[in-house]
């Protein structure tokens, strides 16, 4: 009977608008969710009732149903936070997150670090990324980001490095005969510079340079003896001497290193080598002799130095930056990169499943993850300090919820008419 078939495609609309309001509420929920992006119900009509068989034509629709609810993945909008591991994806990709119900996706940012040291999301899913060598270079070791040991060692010193300029207007009768007992009134010239011992300590090292011909230099580091194996307890110890030359347009020619001696006490590593290095010498270094230490008619000076030593030093400060890379800053003024956020593309991602807690898993649609850094193979951009907000609009929720509010009351009139309809049909007995 007809009447009773209008009665159930009624029933039918109530029922998909009645989903449709649940997935618009579920919208409207989240509209504060970190990193949710809004789903949209899309409708199917039911198989249809044929009066001409499979001739075509005059069909009478049997209702409706919902075909499917997918995710409209636009990028949210990116708002900047005071919290160094916040982080935002700019385009696509999803972070990648291991816990004990193995495997999930997000792009949920809010991270912090749990008890333990790991970087966890806010259910403690382990943060997924590529770890750090000894050296500090990213390398393609997929494992769980940990905040890392507390304490770094120290360093010991191996090469040092100065850039001056030694007069060249020093005259014979300018030349003095060095005298490591007096070596301040001995000398033509003298800086400090720093340096470190294998446990950590930091010495001064007193350069002292002698002009002992026209183009050539001696030169002799000292310390305080009393940091020295063996060396005067009220005096300078020489741990270093060597002579530099120059050519006659005052570039660096050669540079040779001919007494070392840096044996540091308190149990430090005997016989530390240490490079005294002057810059890139003709001679010596096959080089230009443009980088480094010259001899020019102008005054004495230093003008830039630097070691690879260290003393150990603890974490001071962690960030990322807009790579994904984890930064952590000692207290001894080192800093190393430690790991890199990694980033999972899907062919599908609209085919894949939540799971809750703003997570994704892979579905058979989806395909598999394809890991990776940011802001390569496609994938997004990460922003430090950041997150991506809802792609809720509000407006336009609350316009689809009239819309399919109408439509529910619709499909409610249309059963109330047929109930109606029926009614007629019982009382043409009476």
């Amino acid at each position: 009977m007809g009447v009773l078939s209008s009665l159930y495609t009624g029933v039918s609309g109530l029922s998909a608008q009645g989903e449709a309001l649940g997935v618009i509420g579920d919208n409207i929920a989240n509209a504060n969710t970190v990193g949710f992006k809004a789903s949209r119900a899309e409708f199917n009509d039911l198989v249809s009732k044929s009066l001409k068989g499979i001739l075509g034509g005059n069909q009478i629709g049997r209702g409706v149903k919902i075909g499917a609810v997918n995710p409209i993945l636009i990028q949210g909008n990116v708002d900047a936070t005071e919290k160094a591991t916040d982080l935002a994806i700019s385009g696509n990709g999803y972070f990648i997150l291991r816990g004990s119900d193995g495997e999930s996706f997000t792009r949920d940012g809010s991270f912090h670090f749990d008890k333990d040291g790991f970087l966890v999301s806010n259910d403690n899913q382990r943060v997924q990324g590529f770890l750090a060598d000894e050296k500090g270079n990213i390398v393609n070791r997929l494992s769980d980001i940990k905040f890392p040991r507390a304490l770094v060692p120290a360093k010991e010193t191996t090469l040092i490095r100065m850039d001056l300029n030694l007069d060249s207007r020093i005259g014979k009768d300018q030349m003095k005969t060095f005298d490591p007992k007096d070596p301040h009134s001995t000398s033509n010239y003298s800086t400090g510079i720093e340096m470190y011992d294998s446990q950590g300590n930091k010495h001064l090292l007193t350069m002292f340079f002698n002009k002992v011909a026209d183009r050539t230099w001696e030169y002799h580091g000292m310390v305080d003896g009393k940091e020295v194996v063996g060396g005067p307890e009220d005096g300078l110890a020489e741990v270093v001497r060597g002579k530099i030359t120059f050519t006659v347009d005052g570039k660096l020619d050669t540079e040779t290193q001919e007494y070392s001696n840096f044996n540091f006490t308190g149990g430090a590593q005997p016989n530390q080598q240490v490079k005294i290095d002057f810059g890139d010498s003709i001679t010596t270094d096959k080089g230009k002799g443009l980088d480094g230490t010259k001899q020019y008619g102008r005054e004495s000076d230093l003008i830039s130095w630097s070691q690879d030593g260290s003393a150990a030093g603890t974490i001071t400060n962690l960030s990322f930056n807009d790579e994904g890379v984890l930064t952590a800053l000692y207290s001894n003024g080192q800093t190393q990169d430690l790991a890199q956020i990694a980033l999972a593309n899907f062919e599908n991602p609209e085919a894949l499943f939540k799971v809750g807690n703003n997570r994704l898993k892979e579905a058979r649609d989806s395909g598999p993850p394809s890991p990776g850094k940011p802001n390569r193979g496609g994938r997004g951009k990460l922003y430090a300090k950041s997150l991506e907000r809802s792609t809720v609009d509000m407006a336009l929720e609350f316009v689809n919820l009239m819309q399919n509010q109408r439509a529910f009351q619709a499909n409610a009139k249309t059963i109330t008419t047929t109930d109606q309809l029926l009614a007629e049909i019982i009382n043409l007995k009476r």
